[in-house]
């Protein structure tokens, strides 16, 4: 995980998510449209998963 990766996801975490697939960009966009927290969390550890 990259640093730069993180700071995108506390920015603007749909963009930070881009390059995991259309699912979790949408997921984190709506998430990120309830409240930017949720948006960070989501996107943290969708970022934070080994297994993509």
């Amino acid at each position: 995980m990259s640093i730069w990766r993180v700071l995108l996801a506390i920015l603007f975490p749909p963009l930070a998510v881009l390059g995991k697939g259309c699912g979790s960009m949408i997921i984190v966009f709506l998430l990120t449209l309830c409240g930017w927290v949720p948006g960070v969390i989501a996107a943290l550890v969708i970022i934070n998963n080994p297994k993509n």
